[in-house]
């Protein structure tokens, strides 16, 4: 019993640990940022990680509880001083006009050096998702992912990474290990997206996702936009179907 309560304290004590007060007004976005304590899992490291923050107009702190939206922007949205940039696409530019949209959305930034396959780290992203959840009325059943580009590689290897964690992902013109994603991404359901004619990120990248998932018998649905570019991505967040078939997921309910 000793041994089992010691190795549950030394468990607690390498887990990541995030630190910071959220700074909430409905129906508004607001920039944030959190420390995280001890992350990785063998060197004690610290990572700050800068963030906007919305809540819908009717938010309430008590009663029913919220569903949340992780959102990952592409490179092009890197910054070490910009938050302001993370706004340019998806659904952090459209809270800035419809402060009804019907979920807690967070909204990290990356920072400018890094790799576009790496730049979303699950062991940085997931307890800054339990931060807020912790701090806000938050639905644990109900918590997304989605992301464009490099964050649609985000996405894809967030959700592998926590499979048990997310209700539904949508991954946009990303990619990634189709082989190591594929047994624990067939737990998720997942709606994804990409451009035919994609010159950035190839097709293949999400094809190979989907393919490996299907195999795995996962719920699996892939868009193609026969025409599009790289732009997948402003279609795909301005149709309400993506909206509705999030909201219809719960992670219970698989």
């Amino acid at each position: 019993m000793a041994y089992i309560l010691a190795a549950i304290i030394l468990g607690a004590i390498s887990m990541t640990r995030a630190e910071g007060d959220l700074k909430i007004e409905p129906g508004k976005q607001l920039p944030q940022k959190v420390v995280l304590k001890d992350v990785g899992k063998s060197d004690s490291t610290e990572a700050n990680i800068r963030f906007l923050l919305f809540v819908p107009k009717n938010y309430k702190a008590e009663g029913e509880k919220w569903p949340l939206m992780l959102f990952l922007h592409g490179s092009g949205e890197s910054s070490d001083a910009d938050l302001d940039l993370v706004k340019v696409h998806g659904p952090p530019k459209i809270v800035e006009s419809k402060p009804d949209f019907p979920f807690v959305l967070v909204s990290p930034q990356a920072p400018t050096k890094h790799e576009i396959g790496g730049a979303w780290k699950p062991e940085e992203l997931m307890p800054l998702i339990d931060h807020v959840a912790s701090k806000l009325n938050i639905d644990p059943d109900r918590i997304y992912v989605t992301g464009l580009s490099m964050g649609g590689y985000g996405t894809w290897r967030l959700a592998a990474t926590y499979a048990d964690r997310f209700a539904a992902a949508i991954p946009i013109c990303g990619g990634g290990d189709a082989e190591k994603y594929a047994k624990p991404l067939s737990k998720v359901p997942i709606w994804a997206f990409h451009g035919g004619k994609d010159p950035v990120v190839p097709i293949k990248g999400t094809q190979d996702i989907v393919d490996a998932v299907k195999a795995e018998h996962g719920d699996i649905d892939f868009t193609v936009y026969p025409e599009a570019g790289h732009d997948s991505w402003t279609e795909t967040y301005n149709n309400p179907k993506v909206y509705e078939w999030l909201l219809a997921h719960h992670r219970n309910s698989k």
